[in-house]
């Protein structure tokens, strides 16, 4: 590489911590965000999560 550097690398968007974001959302705004998916959770977990989910905004749509 010869050193060069573009001018406009600095404006290039940078990719945001989405687990930070979860993180503060639940941290300040007691905002929770969670995927049934998240290995995180156990079987009794991602049924509860996915009963939350149904209560408060429906199942899946046909």
């Amino acid at each position: 590489m010869n050193g060069y550097r573009c001018p406009l690398a600095r404006l290039q968007p940078t990719r945001p911590d989405v687990e930070q974001i979860k993180r503060d959302g639940w941290r300040k705004e007691k905002i929770l965000v969670v995927s049934l998916d998240d290995s995180r959770l156990d079987g009794f977990q991602r049924e509860f999560v996915r009963q939350i989910g149904d209560l408060l905004y429906g199942g899946k749509h046909k």
